[in-house]
Formats: C-alpha cells, structure tokens, sequence
C-alpha cells in the first residue's frame, strides 16, 4: 500500500515538473519571438510621429496625470524639480470673444501635447486690482509645464476692455493673440441667454432680448447694451491694433468649431508653430450633446460642461433683421482688416 502511494507521488511530480519546464521553455521561445516581430500598427505609423517629434513618456504623465496632483498643490518642491516643470507666462492669449466658444477653443488646444492650459479664467489685463499684483503674480496663477510646452490662458473679457492691449504689450509684445467670433446676432442672444440663465437661477425678472437690443424711443439698434457692443468685432479689434500688428492674431470661426472642428484646430496648430498632433480620432461627435467631445486616449475622454449649447429664447424676426443690418457694415470691415470672411447674414 505504501509503496503504490510513493509511485503516484512520484508520478504527480514528474507531470508537474513536466508542466513547468515546458512553460519556462514556451516563455523563452515567446520572448525571442517578440524581438523579431515588427508590432502590426506601429505607434509613429499611425501618429505620425518622427523621431525627433517623439514626446517623453513622462511629459505626457505629466499632462494626463500628474497635472491634478501640481493643481491641488499636493506635490512637493522636490517633485516639482525632479520633473522639470515651471511656471511660465503664455506665450499665446484666447482674448475673446464672450459666448465665441472660447472655452471650446480652450480644451480642443489642449489635445496637444505641447499645450498647457490654465483651468480657470484669470482676469489679470482686465482688473485693476489684480494687475497690481503684478506679472510675477500672474506667472503663480499658471499651470506647472515643461519648458517646451506652450501654456494658454483665456479671458474673454480681454477683447473689449479698453486697458488690455497695452498691458498685454509691456508684457510680451510678440505674444500670439487668439480671437474666436461667431455670426454677431447668434453671439449677442447667446449673450443674453446666458444672463437671463442667471437671473432665473436667483428668481429673478429680466428684461426681453427685443427691449434691451432696441432702443424704444428710436427703434434703432441699442449700442448701449453690452451684448450688441460686443458684437461690433471691428471696434474693439482696432484698439488691438495699435499696439500689435494683425499678423500676431489669428482669427477662428467659432461657428465652425461647433459643426467641424479639426479644420479649425489645424489652423490654429499652424499659426502657433506646433507640430501638427489633433486628428480627428480626438473628435467624436456626441448626438445627445449636439457637441464634439473630445478623446485624449482610450480611456480618458471629456465633452464640455451641460451649460454649453443652451437653448436660445425665441426673438422676433424683425429685431434679428435689424440687428443683421446694423452688424452688416462692421462685418464687411472686419473682413476686409483681418483677411478671413465669414457666411454672414
């Protein structure tokens, strides 16, 4: 009896002896294998990348992950060193327009791997109190990134506040300058659903679009009201122009951006001298939103907050005909100072 329990003892560990030196000789002829192997869709195949435009592997943790723990002020001084990563001012500016789509335009550029963007509006060129504080101050207020990355800052109330271009210019007088429009009558309601959004929130009565954009006692077009004066692209772009040239900007259709975006990214790709990176694998459109949102890799993917695309108040045509008239002789100017020509009304 003992004897036959020895042999199946022996035998059980010879099958497992067996089963183990066959799987250690499976791995070594795996892993030879895998060294002759060329992978079936090579990454720069189907980037595009060279090997001088590879980005380090660390960079992009840095921009997919890393970025959170640097923005709640959890890293340390020694892993802030250790990474590489500064603070610096940007070297381009979304100034406007408001309800453009500037904060669109925003998170789509920072698909980029040389791109960096600052999460929150700062309203340093447009605010006193802030511009006091000084640049060194501002520069604090920007994201951490790696000295080839170029850091954007948004603030569309830039655009139209008489101060900035010259604070802007003693800055940096070559920075780029970013200005996203869309057809001015469609922006000034967009403006204006935004406001009466708010006022409900708080319960609060608000004027009709109708009252605020005519003047009722000449039935002309109110150039008082903030929302109409925005529109005016012309106007507030002259301003600019006094201090920097028209090719320091780059003008982006922001009714565009909505319904095809790539086109306009690449653009903008173009004019801050990047590597061409967005394609459209980034771009998905999402039927329920109405919107583009955007894809990062193949796990980490972002649409826009619910507050985009609200729903416009219906307004009365003659009013819309009106403001499309006003806005005409402005328009054609705009064109003709910028280069760029809209499909506008």
């Amino acid at each position: 009896m003992l004897f036959k329990q020895q042999a199946l003892l022996r035998q059980k560990l010879f099958v497992l002896g067996s089963l183990a030196i066959g799987s250690l000789l499976y791995l070594v002829a795996r892993v030879g294998s895998l060294d002759r192997l060329q992978p079936l869709c090579p990454i720069d195949g189907r980037f595009g990348l060279r090997d001088q435009d590879e980005i380090p592997l660390r960079a992009l943790q840095f921009k997919r992950g890393l970025l959170h723990e640097f923005r709640k002020g959890n890293a340390t001084k020694e892993q802030i060193q250790l990474q590489n990563l500064v603070q610096q001012l940007p070297k381009a500016i979304i100034i406007g327009v408001r309800k453009g789509g500037t904060r669109a335009l925003l998170e789509m550029l920072n698909l980029h791997p040389s791109v960096v963007k600052a999460s929150q509006e700062i309203h340093f060129f447009d605010n006193d109190e802030n511009y006091a504080k000084g640049t060194e101050w501002y520069r604090k207020k920007m994201p951490f990134s790696y000295p080839h990355q170029i850091t954007i800052e948004k603030s569309p109330a830039y655009f139209i506040t008489e101060e900035v271009p010259e604070r802007i210019y003693k800055m940096n007088s070559s920075i780029k300058l970013l200005i996203i429009v869309r057809e001015p009558t469609t922006r000034a309601i967009s403006d204006y659903t935004q406001v009466l959004e708010g006022k409900e929130r708080k319960n609060k009565t608000y004027y009709k679009f109708e009252k605020l954009a005519i003047d009722p006692n000449t039935c002309e077009v109110n150039t008082k009201y903030k929302a109409v004066r925005t529109s005016i692209y012309t106007k507030h772009l002259e301003r600019w122009l006094k201090y920097f040239p028209i090719e320091q900007f780059h003008i982006v259709d922001g009714d565009r951006l909505i319904t095809e975006p790539l086109p306009e990214l690449q653009l903008v790709e173009k004019f801050l001298n990047l590597p061409p990176r967005i394609s459209q694998y980034n771009l998905y459109f999402n039927a329920t939103r109405g919107f583009y949102c955007l894809r990062f890799n193949i796990v980490f993917n972002k649409c826009l907050a619910g507050s985009k695309g609200r729903i416009h108040p219906e307004v009365d045509t003659s009013v819309i005909t009106k403001l499309r008239k006003f806005f005409h002789p402005f328009n054609q100017k705009f064109y003709q100072i910028t280069g760029r020509t809209f499909n506008w009304p």
